[in-house]
């Protein structure tokens, strides 16, 4: 008798991973469809800015090389949203900018009103993660949170 698990034939980590960006996919359709966000709702969207399907300016791409952290709360506007992507424009250092980011690229999405918060495995090409600055769009300063509602998803991959 063998003390590993044989490896699955079924997906489970892609498909709890797709049901999870499919929430990010649902709350960012409601605040289109509504034309704004609700009550103190603001949301916190890190995304690997190297990913297929990201539509982002060169200056922003070569100023964050690997990851970015976009803030949804005053200043935004054009959020079209897709069954695969969202576009929003926001502007940084008062300069408007327009960002298409496919859902398979984000990494993080917090709502810090509510304290809700997901975090995803993304594709990348195997390079380590660069520690990247806030992307100082207009938008408050993240803080700390004890993270109580915070969904971590980690599968393993066996190689």
């Amino acid at each position: 008798m063998s003390d590993t698990l044989p490896d699955s034939l079924i997906p489970y980590d892609e498909i709890v991973q797709e049901a999870l960006r499919a929430v990010v996919g649902r709350v960012l359709g409601e605040v289109e469809r509504s034309g704004g966000l609700p009550g103190g709702h603001h949301f916190y969207i890190t995304f690997k800015t190297q990913a297929a399907g990201v539509d982002i300016p060169r200056v922003l791409v070569e100023r964050f090389p690997d990851e970015m952290t976009i803030v949804l709360q005053n200043k935004f506007w054009d959020l079209k949203v897709s069954p695969d992507l969202f576009e929003v424009s926001l502007t940084f250092n008062q300069i408007a900018s327009h960002l298409v980011i496919p859902f398979s690229a984000i990494s993080a999405f917090v709502d810090p009103a509510v304290n809700f918060a997901l975090q995803f495995q993304v594709q990348d090409n195997g390079d380590t993660p660069a520690v990247h600055e806030e992307a100082e769009n207009d938008g408050p300063t993240i803080t700390a949170e004890d993270g109580s509602n915070v969904v971590t998803v980690d599968f393993g991959k066996k190689k």
